[in-house]
């Protein structure tokens, strides 16, 4: 199963960039010994449409089209599902056993993502009921994907 991120909004040169190019680069060393075919991130532009409805509708558009079919799609999202780390890895689990081809994990833009899109994902996720910068949100899914490889292969990494 492939993993890819798709992000509305480039994410600077600086810490947040190299550390999350650290867990995605963590999680390949790890993830194809568990029969993952890789983790990529693409960044989407962000819209600059003038109105909110017109900027998640433009922004929702590019993220669909880069959605391959038969692919999960999880969304990341305030009123999303908060999964602990090994629920999560627990799902990651299952999706590559049932040989599902991708799992999309987008993160929307300043607007949020437009509810048609979140009502297509499988899953809906929630780092907590706080409002997170996206480059935060973009290391800490990286670094849960990351511990949801060590928790499959039983590494010592996730100690909970």
């Amino acid at each position: 199963m492939r993993l890819l991120i798709l992000a509305v909004g480039k994410l600077k040169q600086g810490p947040e960039r190299e550390l999350a190019e650290r867990y995605r680069a963590r999680f390949d060393d790890l993830g194809r010994k568990l029969g993952f075919r890789g983790l990529d991130v693409h960044e989407i532009a962000e819209s600059r449409a003038r109105e909110a409805p017109a900027r998640m509708a433009e922004e929702a558009a590019a993220i669909i089209a880069q959605v391959p079919d038969g692919a999960v799609l999880v969304t990341l999202d305030e009123r999303g599902q908060s999964l602990g780390s090994t629920a999560f890895a627990a799902q990651l689990g299952r999706w590559r056993d049932e040989q599902v081809p991708g799992t999309i994990f987008v993160i929307g833009g300043a607007d949020g993502l437009l509810p048609e899109l979140r009502r297509k994902a499988k899953l809906s996720m929630s780092f907590g009921g706080a409002t997170w910068p996206h480059q935060m949100v973009r290391v800490m899914l990286l670094e849960q994907i990351y511990r949801a490889a060590t928790i499959l292969a039983g590494h010592p990494y996730h100690r909970a």
